[in-house]
């Protein structure tokens, strides 16, 4: 897949089937709308693309307070590779792109500039200046600008509307199956591993330390993980904490993962972390031996459901 960040790049193509999208988790419903546009391409012998937005709109109009984010961009973009999308489209969402009038982002970006064919849109996709665009905008626009329109429908899993809201829900109360349920795969941080404080290691338990950057995870605790070194596909059951370390007087977010015997040294590298099951909450302790004692238990309970190598 190629990533394209603004328009500027974006390559001089006889036309294009596109999807638009905040698409956060990329989880079911996403999936089905990343399918629809493949099959089009296919059908269309064009290429397979993807729009979104960085920040997402929310994100630029809100400033605080804002939605955790679901995925860093690194594994959103990973995610929609994971689709056969062909070509991923970064727009800076800021003021200029806000103001456009509904047909003037579908006239001078989908058509003029991406010479979009076919569009692929969710069930309550909004756009435009103050989301004055509708299904039906593009349903109009589309006879006098040359391009079809897609709607897909609300996906459903057991019952329940997709969304990265649920998704987002799920992770914060530590349902973790439910919300790899409605992922359609496990939750999934990655990120380079980086030197830190060695606490782990001076405890008994090495970590790995992986460096999440600006994205805050809507999830918090002590969790069963199989990680996956990304430079080697080596694979492995481990243990993983998301917090700030209380024991230890920690101040920033860290993902910490300890590999179920083995100690292995990835500076520099990249560690995929797929979360499994909740085992507690972060707590604080009264002394690092009782955080020893119950790492320790954090341990056979995770060699318990994922089995050691």
């Amino acid at each position: 897949m190629q990533l394209i960040r603004g328009l500027r790049n974006w390559p001089d193509l006889p036309g294009t089937v596109v999807t638009i999208g905040n698409f956060d988790g990329a989880h079911l419903g996403h999936q089905a709308m990343f399918s629809a546009t493949c099959k089009m391409a296919e059908k269309l012998q064009l290429p397979a693309s993807v729009l979104s937005f960085e920040p997402l709109p929310h994100e630029f109009f809100l400033q605080k307070n804002t939605p955790l984010r679901l995925h860093g961009l690194r594994d959103k973009v990973r995610s929609i590779e994971a689709a056969s999308i062909a070509k991923l489209l970064l727009l800076n969402f800021d003021h200029q792109l806000a103001s456009l009038s509904a047909r003037d982002f579908v006239a001078e970006i989908l058509v003029n500039r991406l010479h979009m064919r076919h569009l692929v849109v969710g069930d309550d996709f909004r756009f435009g200046h103050k989301r004055s665009g509708t299904i039906e905008t593009l349903k109009e626009l589309s006879t006098t600008l040359g391009f079809t329109v897609e709607q897909s429908h609300t996906h459903l899993h057991e019952n329940e509307r997709v969304s990265s809201t649920r998704v987002r829900g799920a992770l914060q109360s530590g349902n973790i199956a439910h919300a790899n349920s409605l992922l359609g795969r496990h939750y999934r941080i990655s990120g380079r591993v980086v030197h830190g404080e060695k606490v782990g290691r001076q405890l008994g338990f090495p970590t790995a330390n992986v460096f999440l950057g600006k994205h805050s995870p809507p999830l918090r605790g002590v969790f069963a993980v199989n990680a996956t070194h990304i430079e080697s596909g080596v694979q492995f059951p481990a243990v993983a904490n998301l917090g700030e370390r209380p024991t230890v007087g920690g101040r920033k977010l860290l993902l910490e993962v300890h590999a179920l015997d083995a100690s292995p040294q990835w500076y520099g590298d990249h560690l995929a972390v797929d979360f499994v099951q909740q085992l507690r909450q972060e707590k604080r302790f009264d002394s690092l031996d009782e955080l020893k004692a119950q790492i320790a238990r954090d341990c056979n309970e995770v060699r318990a459901l994922l089995g050691s190598i």
